[in-house]
């Protein structure tokens, strides 16, 4: 046998055809009679393309295979498939054990695909199974004289879909500056309008008296990753800083995180009320808040067809 043929058991039979031969002897005969050296299946349609099974109860003797039964999966129809056509095809034979009511497959080692073009277009073992094996009545593969076989074939087919995940890079774009106007009067949520930063669309919301159930003494600011299109997520290391506009003591708040367009509220970060109301502290000047967003490292996930 063959190195590098995988040879296991299982119960579930084949998934795309089963060849059940009635009388081996006889189709030896038959093929005898007739001067071919193969049984050709039926046209089957597996994965997207057609293909048969070719049989050869004797061995192809041309190909290595005296002793042994041989079998191929040829690939048909191919005056339907374009100018320089190719399938790539990772198939499995079996043949049923009728005594256990299992299934010896053969299939390459790994499962390694075959290419099906123009000037090859029929692949398979000439030493499926040798006649020893074969024939031997305990082994359960031909009970009075009746066999079974099969195959499963699937297509590799490269869709050209996928994802990269490019290098990060360092912040290249200033920081967004929020200047919040009358930051005592509103009682909900405040917003910008989006913006762009990094080549990514960004909206923050500032949640004077707390987010969706803060603690009274604190407040929010919160931001999210609007709908970019090729897009599916954003990494970003960022700061939020509130900035102190008497001493410079400004509250830096850094974060990282992955950000989604379909998941709005990506991260809140809650920080105690009373140094920012406190007027006398600096950051509340003339009922006026800044706020900084600051993208300093960032990649995002681009998706390719």
């Amino acid at each position: 046998m063959h190195l590098g043929v995988g040879r296991t058991l299982r119960e579930i039979p084949p998934a795309h055809y089963t060849l059940k031969v009635d009388s081996f002897s006889f189709l030896v005969q038959l093929l005898e009679k007739t001067g071919e050296k193969s049984y050709e299946s039926e046209v089957f349609e597996a994965s997207g393309h057609k293909w048969k099974l070719c049989l050869y109860p004797t061995g192809d003797e041309e190909k290595g295979g005296k002793g042994h039964i041989s079998l191929y999966l040829a690939i048909t129809n191919t005056q339907a498939l374009p100018l320089g056509w190719e399938v790539n095809a990772s198939f499995k034979f079996f043949v049923f054990d009728q005594y256990r009511g299992k299934y010896l497959t053969i299939q390459d080692v790994n499962e390694k695909p075959r290419r099906y073009h123009a000037m090859k277009t029929l692949w398979g073992f000439p030493e499926l199974l040798p006649f020893s094996v074969f024939n031997d009545p305990t082994k359960g593969y031909l009970v009075g004289d009746k066999c079974v076989f099969g195959v499963e074939v699937f297509v590799i087919k490269y869709s050209g879909a996928g994802e990269l995940l490019p290098q990060p890079t360092n912040r290249t774009s200033p920081c967004f500056t929020w200047i919040i106007h009358n930051y005592s009067l509103p009682t909900g949520a405040v917003r910008t309008q989006s913006f762009v930063l990094e080549a990514c669309n960004w909206t923050l919301e500032l949640h004077p008296n707390g987010f969706l159930g803060d603690r009274p003494n604190h407040f929010a600011l919160a931001f999210f990753l609007d709908v970019t299109k090729n897009t599916p997520k954003v990494y970003a290391d960022f700061k939020l800083t509130i900035k102190n506009q008497a001493d410079g003591k400004d509250i830096t708040l850094p974060g990282s995180q992955w950000f989604f367009p379909n998941k709005r509220w990506i991260t809140r970060v809650p920080h105690k009320l009373s140094p920012v109301s406190d007027v006398s502290k600096g950051f509340l000047v003339n009922d006026l808040l800044v706020v900084n967003f600051e993208i300093t490292r960032i990649f995002a996930v681009e998706k390719f067809a």
